[in-house]
């Protein structure tokens, strides 16, 4: 299992999640979206409808029901209900389940200091159990480049 530590320093999460969504749907995966609240859950899940007037996500919440049938799954609850191999963490969401997917994002807002420790805490966490770990940081253009890793075999 990778974790793949996100920082957002130019672009928020809104601006930022429907890329990374796009990326695993192209690649076939399935994704849960944690986040910090059901209010903040719901707004990602209207956001998810309109951020693109050319594209669309395919994906669901609580308020939609039927998450086995939904690609993408947008909650508050430390869940995998659409039986994901990517979970991304935003918000300060945090998961108990992390060795159930192949992958975790976690997106964290680099303009809040306390997200910024939280973030750090959970690298340092997560390296000493073994987990491979790797820091991205978006470009000016918008692309992600890999700072760091950790654990990684090499």
């Amino acid at each position: 299992m990778e974790t793949r530590f996100y920082h957002l320093q130019l672009k928020t999460l809104e601006q930022v999640l429907p890329q990374l969504l796009a990326i695993s749907l192209d690649r076939d995966w399935r994704a849960v979206v944690m986040v910090g609240s059901p209010d903040r859950a719901e707004a990602l899940n209207s956001h998810l409808w309109t951020y693109d007037d050319r594209g669309f996500l395919p994906h669901g919440s609580a308020q939609d029901g039927h998450a086995d049938l939904q690609p993408i799954w947008l909650t508050d609850q430390d869940e995998n209900p659409n039986n994901a191999n990517v979970l991304f963490l935003a918000d300060g969401a945090n998961s108990e389940n992390l060795t159930g997917f192949d992958l975790v994002c976690r997106l964290f807002d680099g303009n809040d200091e306390a997200a910024v420790k939280t973030a750090r805490q959970h690298w340092k966490a997560q390296s000493d159990a073994g987990h491979k770990l790797t820091y991205w940081q978006q470009t000016d253009e918008g692309r992600w480049v890999k700072k760091a890793e950790a654990n990684s075999g090499e």
